[in-house]
């Protein structure tokens, strides 16, 4: 009688007797090995369901955060085009939006395409004329040099390309290229191509493929010259030359005004692109379209988001296939230890203890599972790109091929967040997986499960 009273008072939730008698349902026997081979596998698979989420979330995460910090790095946050075809006071326009509040840098440039060709290669790219002091405005620009350098490039009348491109048109530093676009002069037999040769005074590496293998920069006088975005216009109180003026009375009295394709500017936080617009807006007097970078990019990455959604609702199902795996495991766990279970309800140990136990047991299975996954998840995730590396020498192949994935490595970055959210998910999805079979325990009857022992 003693004994059972001891065991009556250490019924209470989740006493020490209840986790003792669950540490034994832990523990293999000979007898228990299949059971115990089921759980095994069970916490394996919750471990591996849990270390692909966080390395998949993690790698989404990367790549997403390195994709926009490199399209941000080299791409305003807005871009200001003129309503008019004539932008030629587009300094004193950068001037005007740099003072805004929010507004952390602005300078004007010059975009157009063109074809590029070397001695034995041809290609499409686009074509960006800035200033010296425009690049020194662009951190990962400035930075990426790989030959050659920025040193007098507003004088160099030269080209700046990414090494990507260099090696498809097989040049490197020194060598000329030819840029030609269908604009060129009005002839009596219609428009020739514009022509012309720029030796290469710079390669860059920026790390992302469409920029390295699709930008070729000029200083902005030899771009606005080379898409002829100039004029003569008369100067402030000079009138037109007679038919027979000199080229010196000509000169006199015209000067060249030039134009830019649009202003870009770049703000201290990018999310808040609608405060800043309305700024603008309010501020600058002339007329100017913007565009942020987020409708320039929305399509690309609202398809991004899609995918990472997608991605962790398909890899979920490995949590979840592993939560069913505790029921299996856990139901054949009460048929083993029926008689068990009467022993216990014969000695006072009520439903609500036996229905603990086998909580304890499964949510523990669910526990090492999910603490095994997140350790390895974080290791795989913290080394992506080592062991990428590791994998591709020692198989020989591409694995993450940058002309893919536009990205030179394979970025990651584990989010706390996110990572919480599958840890709740891997345990919250494990207790639940327990109740059933928890509550099957509950209801053995003593007398029933002792009648053919």
């Amino acid at each position: 009688m003693s004994e059972i009273k001891n065991i009556k008072s250490g019924t209470s939730p989740f006493s020490a007797l209840e986790w003792f008698i669950a540490g034994r349902y832990l523990r293999a026997r000979r007898k228990d090995t299949f059971i115990s081979v089921i759980a095994g596998l069970t916490l394996t698979g919750i471990a591996i369901g849990v270390a692909t989420l966080i390395v998949v979330t993690s790698v989404m995460n990367g790549f997403r955060e390195d994709l926009l910090s490199k399209i941000l790095g080299l791409n305003g946050h807005f871009i200001a085009y003129p309503v008019d075809s004539s932008f030629s006071d587009y300094d004193e326009t950068a001037i005007k939006l740099e003072q805004i509040d929010g507004v952390v840098h602005a300078f004007a440039f010059v975009e157009g395409q063109a074809l590029v060709s070397s001695k034995s290669q041809s290609t499409g790219i686009s074509v960006r004329g800035v200033t010296k002091q425009s690049i020194e405005k662009l951190p990962m620009l400035l930075n990426s040099v790989e030959l050659g350098s920025w040193e007098n490039w507003d004088q160099s009348e030269g080209a700046a390309i990414g090494y990507r491109l260099a090696q498809k048109l097989g040049v490197t530093l020194g060598d000329k290229i030819t840029l030609i676009n269908p604009d060129g002069a009005t002839t009596p037999f219609g428009t020739t191509p514009q022509i012309r040769s720029y030796p290469i005074v710079a390669t860059f590496d920026l790390g992302m493929v469409e920029f390295d293998s699709f930008f070729v920069y000029l200083p902005m006088r030899t771009a606005q010259k080379y898409f002829k975005l100039h004029k003569d216009v008369l100067r402030d109180g000079a009138t037109v030359p007679d038919f027979d003026a000199s080229d010196e009375e000509i000169d006199a009295a015209y000067e060249q005004k030039f134009f830019a394709t649009a202003v870009e500017l770049f703000i201290d936080d990018p999310d808040n692109v609608d405060e800043v617009r309305e700024r603008i807006y309010a501020q600058v007097e002339r007329p100017l379209i913007l565009t942020d970078w987020q409708q320039r990019n929305q399509t690309f990455f609202e398809a991004l988001q899609v995918e990472r959604v997608v991605m962790f609702v398909i890899l979920s199902m490995i949590v979840v296939v592993a939560a069913f795996n505790i029921i299996s495991s856990l139901v054949m766990l009460v048929k083993d230890k029926g008689r068990d279970i009467a022993v216990l309800r014969t000695m006072g140990i009520t439903r609500a203890a036996i229905m603990r136990i086998f909580i304890i047991v499964g949510t523990t299975i669910g526990f090492l599972g999910t603490l095994l996954g997140l350790m390895l998840g974080l290791v795989l995730a913290m080394n992506a790109e080592s062991i990428r590396l590791w994998l591709a020498q020692t198989l020989g192949v591409s694995i993450f091929p940058p002309e893919v994935f536009f990205l030179s490595q394979l970025p990651s970055r584990v989010d706390i967040f996110e990572v919480s959210i599958i840890l709740a998910m891997a345990l919250g999805l494990s207790f639940l997986a327990t109740l059933y079979p928890a509550w099957r325990a509950a209801q053995y009857e003593p007398v029933e499960a002792l009648r053919y022992e």
